[in-house]
């Protein structure tokens, strides 16, 4: 019997680069939700039969010609709904509110002010509650039947809600940890306004893909791209489970990985007991990547390579596969390609934007609407050792990305052994399980240096060190002086090549975590 899904909360997507995180919210609370267009039809909303009703920001102003709107009809279903920045906008905009060009515009942590007396959900914030505002207009004048329940700095109406008609709106973003109370207000919101009890599991995530694999993939045989990391580990566990002997999963080797890391990849892979093909496909990327500098066409030409060599694999067994698994997570998708609303591109992974048009296969992407960290709890649930859970995450190109500019052996070599060094300085230090992921990036640049008395003109050689949760946003991981001073000494003295090294202290936004 099909496993039956619970009534989900909807989340309308009106383009934020965060409407996932407010999907990520959510189901930690263990409600079951689902990400749908901002224009989806009513008859398919009233079809789902919502608990509740989330609007995501975005990045237009509800007043230009082409802004994404809303049916006001949504908002007289009788369900709660919670509209999130551009929601709470375009909440008031669609109820006969006034919206404008904020004369001050809010962006970053500011203290949020709740009215007097306010109950349910507001109730969570104290005074001056940090919130994160990313908004360049603001309401003027609340619909009608509307109060104003908070306030900040510069921004009168930063909160509203009528009882009534249960429509609550937020200026700030509450999906974020800059928001200190923000999943107090959403569990409140959640469960006290919309009565929602917890509904969703990753257990049930397990079933629920185990048994849409096995329908999708009918009596075909399935393929599936395992590069060893914790998203494609997952991915072939849930798939090897799905349709069991029709199964096999293919490990590139694509000469692009770091010192020693396809060697330790196949021997961990094969402790899983999963049907395994290692392949070296080596010199045929870096005879695709020769002379590429631009990073779009650097991941296209990867994406493309690997279907390649997917294609070439499959046809080579006797029974053939139609189907591609592979471990696409959201930040993938929302970085690479508009997925459910009007967002922004930010760049193409090899694994969505990188692939061609006319793809070989039908695929298979389990994971799709998960972050990492949801990633790393399954794999616990699929028992899963540590090893692989506290793996930190490298790239599908691999040094491709972390060589700017030009691909060639040599540059490999370079980047390859000063990442080994920061590797060598980091793994298993208690700082490490601190940090999301930590590498050694070379820049396209030459600077003059002295070694041994003598005039040098080298590479220079960046550490790159981060925190975050789930990869959408990242603060700068801090490392003590003595262990940069000694990543610089080592690197320096050890990597042929190198005469200086920095240090990139830049957060994400507005930098990404790689380079390229």
């Amino acid at each position: 019997m099909p496993h039956q899904m619970p009534d989900p909360v909807l989340i309308l997507d009106f383009g934020s680069q965060l409407t996932q995180n407010i999907a990520r919210r959510v189901r930690e609370l263990e409600i079951y939700s689902e990400i749908v267009p901002h224009d989806v039809k009513l008859s398919e909303i009233k079809k789902r039969r919502p608990r509740a009703l989330i609007l995501s920001g975005g990045p237009a102003s509800v007043f230009e010609h082409d802004a994404p709107a809303l049916d006001p009809d949504v908002l007289k279903l009788g369900v709660p709904v919670l509209g999130i920045c551009y929601g709470m906008q375009i909440m008031a905009h669609a109820l006969g509110g006034s919206v404008e060009a904020a004369a001050v515009r809010e962006y970053g942590v500011t203290g949020f002010h709740p009215e007097k007396g306010m109950g349910t959900p507001w109730k969570a914030f104290p005074d001056s509650s940090p919130v994160l505002m990313s908004h360049g207009d603001t309401i003027l004048k609340l619909p009608s039947g509307f109060r104003v329940t908070g306030s900040t700095r510069t921004t009168p109406f930063a909160a509203m809600e009528s009882q009534k008609s249960r429509l609550y709106g937020v200026q700030f973003h509450p999906e974020v940890t800059q928001t200190v109370q923000g999943m107090e207000f959403l569990r409140s919101f959640l469960s006290e306004i919309a009565q929602i009890r917890p509904n969703w599991t990753l257990g049930g995530y397990i079933d629920r893909h185990v048994e849409e694999i096995a329908a999708t993939v009918g009596s075909d045989h399935l393929i599936c791209a395992l590069s060893g990391g914790i998203d494609s580990t997952v991915t072939a566990l849930l798939c090897h489970r799905a349709v069991g002997k029709r199964f096999q999963a293919i490990f590139v080797d694509n000469g692009l990985m770091r010192a020693g890391e396809s060697e330790q990849i196949v021997r961990d892979l094969k402790t899983l007991s999963l049907p395994l093909l290692p392949v070296d496909a080596g010199k045929i990327f870096l005879d695709r990547l020769k002379g590429v500098r631009d990073p779009e066409r650097k991941r296209k030409i990867i994406g493309k390579t690997f279907i390649d060599i997917f294609r070439k694999e499959a046809t080579r067994r006797k029974k053939k596969s139609g189907f591609l698994a592979q471990g696409t997570l959201y930040p993938d998708v929302i970085e690479s390609v508009s997925h459910k609303g009007p967002s922004s591109v930010i760049k193409s992974h090899h694994n969505v934007g990188g692939l061609p048009k006319n793809l070989p296969f039908t695929l298979v992407e389990p994971l799709r609407e998960l972050f990492k960290d949801e990633v790393r709890r399954l794999g616990k649930e699929l028992g899963l050792p540590d090893s692989f859970i506290r793996k930190q995450p490298f790239p599908g190109p691999g040094l491709a990305i972390r060589v700017i500019g030009a691909v060639t052996p040599e540059r490999l070599r370079i980047v390859r052994d000063a990442d080994r060094i920061v590797r060598e300085e980091l793994d298993g230090t208690p700082l490490a399980s601190l940090l999301w992921q930590y590498f050694a990036v070379l820049l396209p640049i030459q600077s003059v240096g002295v070694m041994g008395d003598q005039r040098t003109y080298e590479n220079v050689v960046a550490i790159r060190t981060v925190m975050s949760q789930d990869g959408m946003t990242a603060d700068v991981g801090e490392i003590p002086y003595t262990v940069m001073s000694r990543l610089s000494h080592r690197i320096i003295s050890e990597v042929r090549g190198v005469n200086r090294v920095v240090y990139d202290i830049s957060p994400k936004p507005p930098s990404t975590i790689e380079w390229e």
